[in-house]
């Protein structure tokens, strides 16, 4: 599964790649368990940030396909500007915005689970879509259960525990290759 690309050896400079960038996002991960609530302030910056980037990059589109300054084209520009700025202005608020999304992304996503483990069943491995199911649940409902309080803290651990094991999938896909 090795070859060359533009110059890059996709077997040695890959390994290279994914052992440095593996053992960062490790890294970052026990960083952003062990201080949460830096995480969550650095989780929500980096979305402000996307957001406004975004309003603006809308607002040229926007101008320079419709010219003018119509009411109803501006506002998604205006919609994203101002979410953005919002969560830059009061990240502990875009913080709690961002967890009661984490939430809600959790309860849909055990919905879906949970019907397809429903779909799936009598099929080998059905209880452990189920399974999954139930914890996407649980996880909604953890949220949920401490919404807005614990919203300073969970965020930043969701996202430590998820860069973390991005980075041990690196390190595991490194050997494969």
């Amino acid at each position: 599964m090795t070859g060359t690309v533009q110059g890059f050896d996709m077997g040695k400079d890959f390994r290279r790649f994914a052992l440095i960038a593996g053992i960062l996002l490790m890294v970052l991960g026990v960083i952003g368990v062990a201080l949460p609530q830096f995480m969550t302030l650095i989780t929500a910056a980096f979305a402000g940030w996307i957001l406004l980037l975004a309003g603006f990059v809308m607002a040229y589109l926007t101008y320079q396909g419709f010219g003018g300054f119509g009411a109803l084209r501006w506002l998604k520009p205006f919609v994203l500007v101002a979410s953005g700025l919002l969560i830059l202005v009061y990240p502990i608020a875009g913080a709690a915005a961002l967890a009661l999304v984490l939430a809600i992304y959790f309860m849909f996503d055990g919905f879906a689970n949970a019907g397809m483990a429903f779909e799936m069943r009598p099929m080998r491995g059905w209880f452990w879509m189920l399974l999954n199911a139930v914890l996407s649940f649980a996880l909604s409902l953890f949220i949920m259960a401490g919404w807005p309080d614990s919203s300073f803290w969970i965020v930043g651990i969701f996202v430590g525990v998820s860069l973390f094991f991005d980075g041990l999938a690196l390190l595991m896909l490194r050997r494969l290759v």
